[in-house]
């Protein structure tokens, strides 16, 4: 395992990769940038095993044989590569013709606010992307000038959505005497006491500076299952003050301490990230994960052991949003390739397949999928967008804040920090980047 010390290798691995997806760009003939649509570059960040990856494969033959003169370059980077670099990609000579970005004022809002991404409002109109794009899922596609999600015009397309759900190993529930799953806060806690005291350490989780993000999903987690609609829109899209030192922020922050000193989270969590957590868990070394539907096929695929998945018990409002978006760069020679690139993967054979798969297509039809476990879970996903009760991810707000909590995370599931410290750290990391935001 990477221990803490080693983050400055993992990023620069990071960075690597996107130089390799960079140089090869600068590489190709005319790639991003032919007019003549001989050559048509994609650059994306998702793992051709999960649902959407997968998804992805078939539009890509589908592309292809509407396209037989096209040359396409299918690249894949790291979500912190691209994340890291987005702006040194999009803002050189030859750029790649359509991207995958991540969603937020943090990410997203920077690169329209700097010109970078084109704006789409002509081709939602056009393909009908917004009848399939609906309610919240359209929260991070459209900015304002500022570069403010929520509004404005439409720079991003999202093709699923995403969730966070436990899941939870079977076995091991009924080996520590648990019959049935829990329905309130008061019998998920129970449940971790008794999971813990039969051995088995109670949610595998990760808090490595790079990508460690178990333990920031399950701090926010606890934050918005005592939210409402309103303390996540006033923090998500920097409309009113926000308080760190009350409610839900002070009961979630000290809770999610109260798990860490309990043992529920498992320890040395600075040297394990998401990845390790997920391997933790399908080896069965512990009783539960924390994960959106990114994992949902490789667990039903690998897993050796029965198992189930729930949102967290009692809660007013679980982690979720939509996936991340496909948008066209300001640069790119390809556009109208690329427009057919993003219908394609809102295609019905495309959706249909990633729903089949567990991936939550936004444009999907979930009274056809056939396996009966993906099918309630895709459903248990409609009821929380129905509800309007996704309180999307904590990162997004404003820029740098993904580093910062994940640096905060760590340090508190080290021992190095306690809730109050982080509350107030955040107080001032938070009202910082709003000005930052809000001046454009």
């Amino acid at each position: 395992m990477h221990r803490t010390p080693h983050r400055r290798s993992l990023r620069i691995t990071a960075i690597a990769t996107l130089a390799l997806a960079v140089a090869a760009l600068t590489g190709c003939s005319s790639a991003g940038s032919a007019s003549d649509g001989k050559t048509f570059t994609i650059l994306q960040y998702e793992d051709k095993t999960t649902a959407q990856g997968q998804g992805w494969q078939l539009a890509l033959q589908i592309f292809k044989k509407k396209h037989p003169d096209v040359d396409v370059k299918f690249q894949t980077t790291s979500f912190d590569g691209f994340r890291k670099n987005a702006k040194l990609v999009l803002g050189g000579n030859k750029v790649p013709d359509v991207v995958e970005f991540n969603k937020g004022n943090a990410d997203g809002g920077q690169l329209t606010s700097q010109g970078l991404l084109q704006d789409l409002d002509d081709q939602v109109t056009k393909y009908g992307w917004d009848d399939k794009i609906t309610g919240s899922m359209q929260s991070f596609a459209k900015y304002d000038e500022q570069g403010k999600a929520g509004s404005g015009k439409w720079y991003g397309i999202p093709n699923v959505g995403e969730y966070v759900t436990f899941y939870y190993n079977k076995d091991k529930f009924k080996q520590a005497g648990i019959t049935a799953e829990p329905t309130t806060m008061a019998e998920f806690v129970t449940d971790m006491q008794k999971l813990k005291g039969a051995g088995t350490t109670p949610i595998s989780s990760s808090a490595a500076v790079n990508q460690g993000f178990n333990q920031m999903w399950i701090w926010y987690s606890l934050v918005s299952a005592a939210a409402d609609r309103k303390h996540i829109d006033d923090f998500m899209f920097l409309k009113g003050k926000v308080d760190f030192s009350k409610d839900p922020w002070k009961t979630g922050t000290e809770e999610f301490q109260d798990w860490i000193d309990k043992g529920y989270v498992g320890k040395d969590l600075g040297g394990l990230n998401y990845e390790q957590a997920t391997v933790n868990f399908l080896s069965g070394k512990t009783g539960m994960l924390i994960w959106n539907n990114g994992v949902f096929s490789r667990i039903k695929d690998q897993s050796t052991f029965g198992w189930g998945s729930f949102t967290l018990p009692g809660a007013s409002m679980s982690m979720g949003s939509s996936g991340h978006l496909w948008g066209v760069p300001a640069k790119a020679g390809n556009k109208e390739l690329a427009y057919d690139w993003i219908n394609t993967t809102l295609s019905k054979r495309v959706q249909d397949k990633i729903g089949e798969l567990g991936g939550l297509p936004l444009a999907g039809d979930t009274d056809a999928i056939s396996d009966p476990v993906t099918k309630a879970y895709t459903q248990r996903f409609d009821e929380v967008v129905a509800d309007d009760t996704l309180s999307f991810y904590p990162d997004y707000p404003v820029p740098g804040f993904l580093d910062f909590i994940q640096n905060n995370m760590s340090a508190m599931s080290n021992g190095n920090e306690t809730a109050d410290e982080y509350l107030t750290k955040l107080q001032q990391f938070y009202d910082d980047g709003k000005k930052t935001v809000n001046q454009g």
